[in-house]
C-alpha cells in the first residue's frame, strides 16, 4: 500500500477546473485589474497579476497598492471558495448550482502586509481551512516574482 504525501495537489476533474476559469473570466474587477487564474487544484489555487503603473500606492517607490494586494488574495480565497462550492453541487441541477454559485460573497478579511509590494508579477494563492454548507475559511499568501511572501491574508466566505 502506498501512502499519498502530505500537502500533495491533487488535480481537479476538467470540467470543474474550466467552471472555475469560466466563472473567474466573467468578473469585470478581475480583468481590469489584470489577473489570470493559473493553478487550479482540489487542495490550492494560483491567481497572478502583473505590476501595472496603475496599481501603484506609493508612487515614491513605487509599490504595490495595499488595495489591490487585499484584493488579490480576496480574489484567491473566493476562488476556493467557489471550489468548494462546485465540489459539493456537482450532482445538483445547473440552474440550482448558479443559484447557489450566486450568492457567494466574503464575509469577513483580515490582511497582514509583510513587506512592499515590489515586483514585476505577483502571484496569490489559496488553501481552504474549512467548508461547510454555508460558510467557507481560506488562508491565502501572495509573492512577488522573486519569491518574496509580502502579504498574508485569511477570508472566510458566503458559499451556500
Amino acid at each position: 500500500m502506498q501512502i499519498a504525501e502530505p500537502n500533495k495537489d491533487v488535480a481537479l476533474d476538467p470540467q470543474i477546473e474550466y467552471a472555475i476559469h469560466d466563472f473567474f473570466d466573467r468578473i469585470p474587477f478581475n480583468q481590469l485589474l489584470g489577473m489570470k487564474v493559473g493553478y487550479v487544484g482540489r487542495d490550492r489555487i494560483e491567481v497572478t497579476m502583473p505590476m501595472n503603473s496603475q496599481l501603484v500606492g506609493n508612487f515614491i517607490h513605487g509599490i504595490l497598492h495595499g488595495g489591490v494586494i487585499s484584493s488579490i488574495l480576496d480574489v484567491a480565497g473566493g476562488c476556493m471558495a467557489v471550489l468548494g462550492a462546485f465540489e459539493r453541487s456537482k450532482e445538483l441541477p445547473e440552474k440550482e448550482r448558479n443559484r447557489m454559485l450566486s450568492k457567494i460573497g466574503t464575509i469577513d478579511i483580515r490582511i497582514d502586509y509583510l513587506r512592499p509590494g515590489k515586483g514585476n508579477m505577483f502571484t496569490a494563492s489559496a488553501r481552504l481551512l474549512r467548508t461547510g454548507n454555508k460558510v467557507a475559511v481560506a488562508r491565502m499568501e501572495l509573492h512577488n516574482d522573486s519569491g518574496e511572501l509580502l502579504a498574508l491574508g485569511t477570508g472566510t466566505y458566503l458559499c451556500g
